[in-house]
């Protein structure tokens, strides 16, 4: 650690620290131990057993004069809050998901005499995925296809919503025609 300390007119200053009156007790002890040529208590305590290097500029004539704060830019380290696409646990690999995926879309009983449309369903992990349903087909028919497709969002509670205008479908019952996702993108938020 290197200090150093200047002594001025009416007290002693360290670094660029704040004026130390001779006067006060409390600053005894440290420039009683500067007197003998010691390192005093409190500058051993700041080097952590380290090597202590302690410079002095006699300034006795002057009186203090509190040195101009330098700009420091910000030197401490950031912290991530959030993500735009959160970690789920338990991920599986690219086949077994692909797998999943194939296995849920076959779950999906559509009939071809029946009027189909695509929803592309937007991920909270990042993914995506496209599937065909029935204007009959249910919003809780849209989830329970998320499930089998990723079943480590089983675990965790997750809303689905509409792109713009961004509205929550709170209604699993509703569906897909009455709730007007005919061709359309549903987002999966956590």
């Amino acid at each position: 650690v290197h200090v150093v300390l200047k002594l001025w007119k009416s007290g002693f200053s360290l670094d660029s620290g704040e004026l130390r009156s001779y006067q006060d007790p409390s600053n005894a002890q440290f420039l009683d131990d500067i007197r003998r040529g010691e390192v005093p208590a409190e500058l051993r305590r700041l080097a952590r057993g380290g090597q202590v290097n302690l410079d002095m500029e006699d300034h006795r004539d002057e009186e203090y004069v509190k040195p101009k704060s330098v700009f420091r830019a910000f030197t401490g380290e950031g912290q991530k809050l959030g993500s735009t696409a959160p970690q789920v646990m338990g991920t599986s690999s690219p086949a077994q998901q692909a797998e999943n995926e194939a296995k849920a879309s076959s779950a999906i009983a559509i009939d071809e005499s029946e009027p189909v449309t695509n929803i592309q369903i937007r991920l909270a992990d990042g993914g995506r995925l496209v599937q065909k349903f029935n204007h009959h087909h249910r919003i809780r028919d849209v989830r329970l296809f998320i499930v089998d497709a990723r079943p480590a969002m089983a675990a965790s509670s997750f809303v689905l919503m509409t792109t713009f205008p961004n509205k929550e479908l709170t209604d699993e019952n509703q569906t897909l025609k009455d709730a007007n996702l005919l061709n359309a993108v549903i987002v999966q938020r956590l």
